[in-house]
């Protein structure tokens, strides 16, 4: 049966232009990978939980208050470096 989805080609400087470190490991938005698929984050999220038995158990986690802080910092030095 053939998709009515199509391939979405994703380009390595898209991944690393939304790839962020956290905990010492490179990570990537929820908000960023929807928008790479062409889906709502919802939709992702939701998807995500509907399948977990599908991904690793550190595929996907909640950052807290201070990694958010950290982000948002993050966020600025690229944004200043474009």
């Amino acid at each position: 049966m053939a998709s009515n989805n199509p391939l979405i080609a994703v380009t390595p400087e898209q991944i690393e232009r939304h790839s962020y470190i956290v905990r010492g490991q490179r990570v990537m938005l929820d908000s960023d990978l929807a928008e790479l698929y062409g889906v709502p984050t919802k939709v992702l999220n939701q998807a995500l939980k509907r399948n977990a038995e599908r991904f690793p158990d550190d595929f996907a986690y909640q950052i807290t208050l201070q990694e958010l802080r950290n982000l948002k910092s993050q966020f600025v030095t690229t944004l200043s470096q474009e």
